[in-house]
């Protein structure tokens, strides 16, 4: 179902947060889920994968991860603030030990000037803190802009469990 390039960085992702006792979480709105179903999609993931949000709306953001409303009313749904607390109301919902969330612009519509197609924004926190990506892919198709955004929040989850 997933590339090989997707398929070997699950892999790894899984393998090192097996040898570390780590727990992952995924928070996804532009990837719908992808992240956890690329993870999911390797035997035996479900000794590191606690669960996964698809946090699509702005409600769903607030509803399932914890994000605060007046956040997302303020910064935007596709936003660093919002990404950030999207990974840490994850993380704290689904008891996990690193939550990576991905929020964005696949297109084809629904960019503007200041938020183009192809913008995602990343956030993924553990118990060394939380870090922030930001990608602008650019104005790629959007199984290219969500494919991307897969394999960035799979290298957020990496490095951050090598971290541990």
């Amino acid at each position: 179902m997933f590339d090989l390039q997707i398929t070997t960085l699950a892999i790894e992702v899984l393998a090192i947060c097996r040898e570390r006792g780590l727990t992952v979480a995924t928070v996804e709105s532009c990837t719908g889920g992808l992240v956890s179903g690329a993870l999911t999609a390797i035997p035996g993931s479900s000794d590191v994968v606690n669960g996964g949000l698809v946090t699509y709306s702005d409600a769903a953001k607030t509803a399932l991860a914890g994000v605060p409303a007046e956040l997302v009313a303020a910064k935007g749904a596709v936003s660093e603030p919002v990404a950030r607390a999207m990974a840490e109301g994850g993380k704290a919902k689904l008891v996990a030990d690193i939550a990576v969330a991905i929020t964005g612009v696949a297109g084809p519509g629904g960019g503007s000037a200041e938020k183009p197609v192809g913008l995602v924004h990343f956030g993924c926190t553990s118990a060394t803190g939380t870090v922030h990506r930001e990608k602008r892919f650019g104005d790629l198709s959007r199984d290219d802009i969500r494919r991307l955004s897969v394999l960035e929040a799979l290298d957020l989850l990496k490095h951050a469990a090598l971290s541990q």
